[in-house]
């Protein structure tokens, strides 16, 4: 009886210390990509997207793109994606460089994807100029999702 009640318990250890390693590494890898250099965090976001259902996803050449780093289409829709790999608060500056080029481009929907969040300035614009903000949160979504 005690070696069926030690068993057991070993089991419940093994399934615990299993879905605590699953947290952790799933906590952690969000953060590595607050490492990565501007254009490789554009090519992960372009990646993040086909693997999520967009079709023609182009990462934009650097110079000259008009704050644009991502095109790409869903569903019929045509999006113009300005990425930016922030330490701090993400501000005005992006949302109007996604405006400004997703016109640039004719695109349906301009968007931000970030690895931070948003400052409030930055949201009432984004909603002014009705522009996508795709923060931190977002971004951890998509990658559960993948």
């Amino acid at each position: 009886m005690y070696i069926a009640i030690i068993v057991s318990a070993a089991v419940v250890g093994a399934f615990i210390g299993a879905a605590l390693l699953r947290r952790r590494r799933s906590r952690r890898y969000p953060s590595d990509i607050d490492l990565m250099e501007g254009h490789d965090f554009e090519y992960y976001c372009a990646e993040l997207l086909r693997r999520r259902g967009f079709q023609e996803v182009e990462v934009t050449k650097g110079s000259g793109d008009y704050g644009i780093d991502i095109l790409a289409e869903k569903d019929g829709v045509t999006y113009a994606i300005q990425c930016k790999c922030y330490s701090a608060p993400v501000g005005v500056k992006a949302v109007q460089e996604a405006y400004a080029g997703r016109d640039y481009y004719d695109r349906m929907v301009g968007a931000v994807l970030t690895n931070q969040y948003f400052t409030q300035p930055a949201v009432e614009a984004a909603k002014k100029l009705k522009i996508l903000l795709w923060d931190r949160g977002y971004l951890e979504s998509m990658i559960k999702e993948v």
